[in-house]
């Protein structure tokens, strides 16, 4: 499904059907249409033409996927914003992309830069028939990544990526026309796009917006909306697992959930299964992949500690560091095939040659396949820890750690050492009824891992720090370590 033509199909074919909601408003089909329809007549009133990029700075609303697809039916770009990134960081991303527009909302406009002209109301124009023709080849998204290596990279997503994307979502997970989803990731992050919005719109379904993810009423966002799915990081469903017995919410609508962006604890998702009577499968995937490309089967044999098979029209292979595939199940880095593989990187022609090489995307994650074609990631090739000549992952120890009750989430980041590189630390925290003390965790740890792989140090803190996205932000945890002490 071309993107670009959704909202006139489906306005033509079920006009009055549910298609997206939040918590101000729902929209019909053709109520959804119209209102982009006036979206895009605003945002062509202001110079917005074919190949001009609109930048997209709200909250978790109905008015960021009006003005997703406004700049689609006028052929321009999309980059989303992270609406709490500092001024200076978001005018990096603007500058960078040569943004011509910023759809806001009046508590962010003071954010925007003064060079570039916002817009706050997207209904304050007429609507009119105002579009362009879109080509597969035209850029669709730029989503910035994470930056945690340098200046984040502007990843080039082309209306041909999401197509693929969608296409192989739907299949993979027999989306219908039945389907609801319950978005309660950021807009921002091309899964909440991807998996939450684009995928049940092309499959005849519908969305409803829940707004920032707050554990006290996720529940009651459940039982009143009765969505069939919604997608999470291993944190949401780390907080959800451990609300008060006397949670006993009902989750009978929901069909299954998605959990990705980070690794999760294969105990931790077997305990809000058991709890909450839904099936989570655990997926894979990177923005320069345009979201998802292994996931475990929702219908077929589901391997805990794996991410899954590969989507449909999606290749995965090992490569050892020259390059060469290994066959033989060791780790090497994980590469990917496809039609939802990136254009590249936004001005960066060096750095998209050495990521894509014959159309295979390097991840830089480490990971193995078994016998039976599902991967296991083993680490970030980033976060792998050298000590003394010894390569340690992190996510082995963290594995280890999330075996004690107790446990709500660990991180295992690399202490710099003058002698032996670097050394492993475990960053923990502990949950509310936990008696478990360090000494514990120190003794767990020593007894199922081999001695060089033993961190040097074990620290509870009271909430592990995430980025905005929800991931674990192993980078600050690693600044906190090489911080000089405090003197006295």
């Amino acid at each position: 499904m071309h993107l670009p033509d959704l909202l006139d199909l489906r306005a033509s074919t079920a006009p009055d059907a549910s298609a997206i909601t939040d918590d101000r408003v729902s929209l019909s089909n053709r109520e959804f249409r119209d209102a982009v329809s006036s979206a895009a007549a605003l945002l062509s009133s202001r110079g917005i033409s074919h190949g001009d990029v609109v930048a997209i700075m709200l909250p978790n609303q109905v008015e960021f996927v009006i003005a997703l697809f406004a700049a689609w039916r006028l052929g321009a770009t999309a980059t989303p914003v992270n609406p709490s990134l500092t001024t200076q960081e978001i005018d990096y991303q603007i500058d960078d992309c040569s943004a011509s527009l910023v759809v806001t909302a009046p508590e962010l406009a003071s954010k925007v830069p003064d060079e570039v002209a916002h817009v706050t109301d997207l209904t304050a124009h007429p609507a009119a028939s105002t579009r362009a023709a879109t080509a597969p080849d035209d850029l669709a998204l730029l989503i910035y990544t994470s930056g945690t290596t340098g200046k984040p990279k502007g990843v080039m997503l082309d209306h041909a990526n999401l197509t693929a994307m969608t296409s192989m979502s739907v299949e993979q997970f027999s989306l219908d026309a039945d389907e609801h989803s319950l978005l309660i990731l950021p807009l921002f992050h091309v899964n909440g796009i991807v998996v939450s919005i684009l995928s049940p719109l092309v499959a005849g379904g519908r969305a409803t917006i829940a707004g920032r993810f707050d554990p006290s009423t996720f529940f009651d966002r459940v039982e009143a909306a009765r969505p069939t799915f919604f997608s999470g990081v291993p944190t949401i469903y780390a907080i959800l697992a451990n609300l008060p017995e006397t949670v006993k919410p009902d989750t009978s609508s929901v069909r299954f959930a998605v959990c990705g962006a980070a690794p999760a604890s294969p105990a931790l998702l077997a305990a809000f299964e058991a709890r909450f009577g839904v099936p989570v499968v655990e997926g894979y995937g990177l923005s320069e992949g345009t979201c998802a490309s292994t996931v475990n089967p929702l219908n077929g044999l589901s391997k805990p500690g794996t991410v899954g098979l590969p989507l449909p029209g999606q290749e995965i292979r090992i490569v050892d560091e020259h390059g060469d595939t290994i066959a033989d199940g060791r780790p090497g880095e994980v590469l990917i095939k496809g039609a939802n593989v990136m254009r590249g990187y936004l001005g960066k022609p060096e750095e998209t040659a050495e990521t894509i090489l014959d159309g295979w995307l390097r991840t830089g994650d480490i990971g193995t396949l078994d016998e039976d074609g599902y991967l296991t990631l083993v680490d970030r090739a980033k976060d792998m820890i050298i000590r003394g000549g010894e390569n340690i992952y992190p996510k082995e120890i963290e594995n280890v750690v999330y075996q004690l009750i107790g446990v709500y989430e660990a991180a295992v980041v690399g202490q710099p050492h003058e002698v032996r590189g670097e050394e492993p630390v475990v960053f923990v925290s502990l949950t509310a009824d936990a008696t478990i003390t360090e000494a514990d965790i120190d003794a767990h740890v020593k007894a199922a891992l081999s001695k060089y792989k033993w961190p040097v140090d074990i620290i509870v803190v009271d909430e592990v720090p995430k980025n905005p996205v929800g991931k674990i932000d192993k980078p600050s945890l690693r600044r906190r370590l090489a911080a000089p002490a405090p003197t006295a």
